[in-house]
């Protein structure tokens, strides 16, 4: 046989276990994964009970997983799922509505990886709209290393201790500032992450999560409930305060402004940067600038490298850096680019990002520079 005559290794097909109460939807999902020839789709299940069941006995690879269906619903059986089976998970939602984006923040706080949301409603004759944003889904997906993901408890998550007490007033400007950015597993960091965090009175937490617009307003109204920070999103021209977080809005890149004892949240509709709006590092850069050594960045989870040249502004201007490990993060992309570009003071898992947060806010200059130049 010449070099001419040889044949490739077969490319590797990843399966796919296809979960929709309606046997039309069963259908369509199959037909458009199976479309590229990248997946093969080993079976269908028509509630989240059909799912763990074939899910047992098929071991697919992916699942897709709609949230609406009777008996055991999409978030129950994904509960399930990544406690009992974990593999990755590209949820399919109807909603459009506050309730669906609800639903589906749920699902990604219990380690979803992804989701696709239906055209119009939970019967979509014209799926085929969003055929390539569900293959995408599937193709990041096929990537990452799915653990054990534990039931969210419904209680806030205890706080590290801190020698300042969380109820001293928390109206003023910040003398310091965090800023996070996450992406593919950062609303379930998030919602472990947040939870842990004191309403510290000197210190404001800005976060940039990717996330289309119309979630990210839900997204916030979730974490301000089981947080002793409040939290907002981000709108524009509103005064940043410590004690606060903001999330940046889905579609707006934020910043903030000037001047240091009076800083402003600015919302832009500037071009994505690295594919995404919001981005983390127009933010990072901009808190460099206007907060230098009394700034702490920390990359989350996520696909990519946003982040990574405003961790490296953040720390050239004297700030702090952290980023999540490898082993702890659903897609380690985003804080593995992070370390290479800029280093980091820290990187942890995110059981220990609260203390690894509160070691490099000790850090910081003490005395507020405001105080200083009084």
């Amino acid at each position: 046989m010449s070099s001419f005559d040889r044949v490739a290794p077969p490319r590797v097909r990843h399966t796919v276990l296809v979960v929709d109460d309606s046997a039309f939807m069963r259908k369509l999902v199959s037909e458009i994964v199976a479309s590229t020839g990248e997946f093969t789709v080993v079976g269908t299940a028509r509630d989240g009970q059909d799912a763990l069941a074939q899910v047992r006995t098929l071991q697919p690879d992916l699942v897709t997983l709609d949230v609406d269906m009777p008996g055991l619903d999409g978030l129950a059986a994904l509960e399930f799922l990544m406690r009992d089976y974990p593999r990755p998970v590209v949820m399919l939602s109807a909603g459009g509505s506050d309730g669906g984006h609800d639903a589906t923040l749920r699902a990604l706080e219990r380690g979803a990886v992804d989701f696709v949301r239906k055209p119009s409603g939970a019967i979509s004759l014209d799926l085929e709209i969003v055929a390539d944003q569900l293959l995408q889904a599937l193709r990041a997906a096929s990537t990452v290393r799915v653990t054990a993901h534990p039931v969210l408890a419904s209680g806030r998550m205890p706080a590290p201790h801190r020698s300042v007490p969380a109820l001293l007033p928390l109206a003023g400007p910040p003398a310091r500032v965090v800023c996070m950015a996450a992406s593919t597993g950062g609303p379930a960091a998030l919602a472990q992450l947040l939870p842990a965090l004191p309403a510290w009175p000197d210190t404001a937490v800005l976060i940039v999560q990717h996330m289309p617009p119309g979630f990210t307003a839900s997204f916030a109204l979730r974490l301000d409930a089981t947080s002793a920070l409040t939290v907002h999103e981000a709108a524009d021209g509103v005064p940043l305060r410590a004690g606060h977080a903001y999330i940046a809005p889905g579609g707006r890149h934020l910043r903030v402004q000037g001047p240091r004892e009076a800083p402003r949240l600015v919302l832009g509709h500037d071009p994505s940067q690295w594919g995404v709006r919001p981005a983390a590092d127009p933010l990072f850069e901009s808190v460099a600038e206007l907060f230098g050594s009394h700034a702490v960045g920390m990359v989350l989870t996520g696909m990519g490298r946003d982040g990574a040249s405003g961790l490296r502004a953040i720390r050239t201007a004297g700030g702090r850096g952290i980023v999540q490990d490898e082993a702890s993060s659903i897609v380690p992309g985003m804080p593995e680019a992070a370390r290479r570009a800029a280093g980091a003071d820290a990187v942890a898992s995110l059981d220990e990002l609260p203390m690894a947060l509160a070691a490099q806010l000790e850090r910081l200059p003490v005395l507020s520079p405001f105080a200083a130049s009084a």
